[in-house]
């Protein structure tokens, strides 16, 4: 596996956000914190998954490239 992109690394830190505002709002019985929170794991999570995409699109393009040069 190579090294995370961008869109990976914001996925990753947007899902950890969402998931403490979801369990802060779950705590203090904050309805709309929770719901927030829950949305915002979501976007984390295909924010991630395009990051990965991009990654493993560039990854086979590079190896096509190599493959012609030879």
């Amino acid at each position: 596996m190579s090294i995370p992109n961008r869109d990976e690394a914001k996925g990753k830190v947007k899902q950890a956000t969402g998931k403490a505002k979801d369990k802060a709002g779950e705590w203090s019985d904050n309805k709309d914190l929770e719901a927030e929170g829950e949305v915002e794991h979501a976007e984390g999570e295909v924010q991630e998954k395009y990051g990965e995409g991009k990654r493993k699109a560039g990854e086979k393009i590079e190896e096509a490239g190599k493959r012609i040069k030879r």
